[in-house]
């Protein structure tokens, strides 16, 4: 045990504990850490008070101070325990919540767009209402092979079917509209509000829950086909 000034009564040794104490209470000390920090303040303090000079005793007002401080390191320390817990919770229920989406299509973003059967879904997402709204959706060779025009849409997400039937004026020599061949595309889009383009419009591009990564420190991972890892915040949308 550390040595006790027992002719000055001053309180030295236990500031010097309490400093410690709150240095350590940034970490993940544990009940138990926080029980035994508490015994030896209360060991020093019993100890210096046994010890202290009857003509000049420990000032209250210090000895006050410090088991105020303790009471708090105490309570700080408590509550990180409680905040720790609470986000193992949080991880078991976000886990659950995730493994459910397995083989469910979600919308995240992204400027892709696959086209199988003549079916392909995208999406839009607006950060404000918007009085126009256009999807651009270009080859592989960066040629334009329709547009199409949304009119005035209200902030958030929007989905999109698209049938792969490109531009009216893109005919074949029957004069009728050429049917685009299955695979891969890219899309962007743009809006506008009052003739003054946006900037919080963003492209989402479907994809598929093919598994889940649980207990990574980055928290739960959703794995998709084309996107990759993302988390559950980067999803738009469940379809």
């Amino acid at each position: 045990m550390a040595t006790v000034n027992s002719t000055t009564g001053s309180p030295a040794t236990l500031n010097s504990l309490m400093s410690t104490m709150n240095a350590q209470t940034g970490s993940a000390t544990g009940t138990d850490s926080v029980k035994a920090d508490t015994d030896k303040f209360m060991t020093l303090l019993v100890t210096q008070l046994q010890n202290q000079d009857p003509l000049n005793p420990m000032d209250n007002s210090q000895m006050t101070s410090q088991l105020a401080q303790l009471q708090t390191v105490t309570g700080v320390n408590k509550l990180n325990d409680t905040l720790e817990s609470l986000k193992a919770s949080y991880q078991s229920s976000e886990s659950i919540s995730a493994t459910s989406l397995i083989g469910h299509g979600v919308l995240v973003e992204g400027n892709g767009v696959s086209l199988s059967g003549s079916k392909g879904i995208l999406g839009v997402e607006l950060g404000t209402d918007a009085d126009a709204v256009q999807v651009t959706i270009t080859d592989s060779k960066g040629n334009t092979v329709q547009t199409m025009d949304l009119g005035a849409q209200k902030a958030g997400v929007l989905p999109l079917a698209w049938d792969g039937v490109p531009d009216a004026s893109n005919l074949d020599s029957n004069g009728k509209p050429v049917t685009l061949a299955d695979g891969s595309y890219k899309f962007t889009v743009t809006a506008s509000a009052g003739g003054q383009a946006l900037t919080d419009v963003k492209g989402l591009q479907f994809d598929s829950v093919a598994s889940v990564t649980t207990g990574g420190t980055d928290g739960v991972k959703l794995n998709l086909p084309s996107k990759g890892a993302v988390t559950m915040a980067d999803v738009k949308q469940v379809l």
